[in-house]
């Protein structure tokens, strides 16, 4: 994710350079035909499509924000649920026998958000695991299709023993279990959000009418702009091209890129929180590197 209020003027250019060249090509070829041949370009109403279009990609940004924000709000939520996890598990288990039981339930739970960030990356959170709860949890939880959830089925079953040996009650077990439940539904929502993209029409259509606009603005404004054609054709199709590129980008909030939900130090962060709950030293908080919070 991207920090600070300072405009990445840098970062727009690295993303639609190549269809603002292509753009600005081809307004130099209109520019260049329109003052060496006689036909003249007929009048085009550009300026009810440029406002259509407009309205078409405000309404689709509008919803990959939502995305992009629902995703933030749940790994919100996990953060929350996660102290709340520990603060009960601290609580429950007392005594220099639970000692175990307490260290497995919070290590695990912070090997299920890094489980988590890894697997909505696509990539294999073995490492990672193996890392926080041991080779053992780690091969265990990778023989399932969901690591994540073999880690909160763990969790959840470490209870089940307390409960069945006397440590705690229904009532205690029932209360951790709608933790869980939370941290199970939170983990829900994100999968949801990285298995369903936006319908294709709103990326299609989008792409292509934006495209077809930037395609008829230099035959609409030559007559007026001459030889300024390229210059006011192409800074108008950046801004079309910048709001579609945002568009895109916010689409997957777990797309391992600078517009991601910075996912890395969210986990860094429970991981904070719940090791300096059992007493133990804990690595300091991510930073951003050079303006990005990954």
């Amino acid at each position: 994710m991207i920090v600070g209020a300072t405009p990445r003027f840098r970062q727009i250019i690295i993303e639609v350079w190549k269809p603002l060249s292509i753009l600005f090509v081809w307004d130099v070829a209109v520019t260049a035909f329109h003052f060496m041949s006689t036909v003249k370009e007929p009048p085009l109403p550009i300026t009810l499509f440029g406002t259509a279009i407009a309205l078409f990609m405000g309404f689709r940004t509008n919803a990959a924000y939502a995305r992009w924000w629902e995703a933030r709000t749940l790994w919100g939520a996990l953060i929350n649920a996660s102290r709340s996890l520990a603060r009960i598990a601290l609580s429950l288990t007392t005594s220099e026998a639970d000692g175990e039981m307490r260290h497995s339930v919070i290590l695990r739970q912070i090997a299920f958000a890094h489980s988590m960030r890894q697997q909505l990356r696509r990539k294999s959170p073995h490492d990672d695991i193996e890392r926080i709860a041991g080779k053992e949890t780690a091969d265990q939880a990778l023989t399932r299709q969901n690591p994540a959830n073999a880690l909160l089925e763990d969790i959840s079953g470490i209870f089940a023993v307390a409960r069945k040996d006397g440590r705690i009650d229904s009532i205690q077990q029932s209360m951790i279990e709608r933790v869980l439940i939370d941290i199970s539904n939170a983990q829900g929502g994100m999968e949801r959000i990285k298995n369903t993209p936006l319908p294709n029409g709103f990326r299609f259509f989008p792409n292509l009418f934006t495209r077809l606009f930037c395609i008829l603005l230099p035959i609409a404004l030559v007559e007026s702009l001459g030889l300024a054609t390229p210059i006011g054709s192409t800074l108008i199709g950046l801004v079309f091209l910048a709001v579609l590129s945002i568009g895109e980008d916010l689409t997957d909030p777990f797309a391992n890129s600078v517009h991601d939900v910075p996912l890395t130090a969210m986990c860094r962060t429970i991981e904070i929180d719940l090791l300096q709950s059992l007493g133990l030293s804990a690595p300091k908080p991510l930073t951003p590197d050079h303006g990005v919070l990954w």
